[in-house]
């Protein structure tokens, strides 16, 4: 077992409140919300050559909300919610994970509190979901 995943199991462990594959989605919401929806600004950290993107907490949470739409529709929600994610402050506390672990970095602007109350979830995946029917 590697360095990255001996330490993926002792987070786990240490902290069982999210499944695994909340943290798989997670990193699936920060690759669509900068190849699928072109989220985050272009940033160069000092003493860095090449600029990556970066997206805010707020970006990101909106990115877990439209990814989890696009893949589950009405059942966003109950899918997020059986891995253990039912707040965006849980996606921030997963993020921070997975930046402690390595797998995920943080700018200077960055903080937790950018994750905090971004959206409701019943509002976000229940009251505003609507049925989009293809064209014909």
């Amino acid at each position: 077992m590697n360095d990255i995943a001996r330490a993926f199991v002792e987070l786990l462990q240490r902290d069982p409140r999210f499944a695994p594959s909340a943290y798989e989605f997670i990193r699936e919401a920060l690759t669509y919300a900068q190849d699928v929806l072109d989220m985050g600004s272009r940033v160069t950290e000092q003493g860095q050559g090449d600029a990556e993107q970066h997206l805010t907490g707020q970006e990101l949470c909106e990115a877990v909300r439209q990814l989890a739409l696009d893949q589950f529709g009405l059942m966003a929600r109950t899918v997020l919610g059986a891995w253990g994610i039912h707040t965006t402050r849980d996606i921030g506390d997963i993020v921070y994970h997975l930046i402690d672990l390595g797998v995920m970095r943080t700018s200077k602007q960055d903080r937790r509190e950018d994750f905090e109350d971004v959206f409701d979830f019943e509002e976000a995946f229940d009251r505003s979901f609507q049925i989009t029917l293809p064209n014909q």
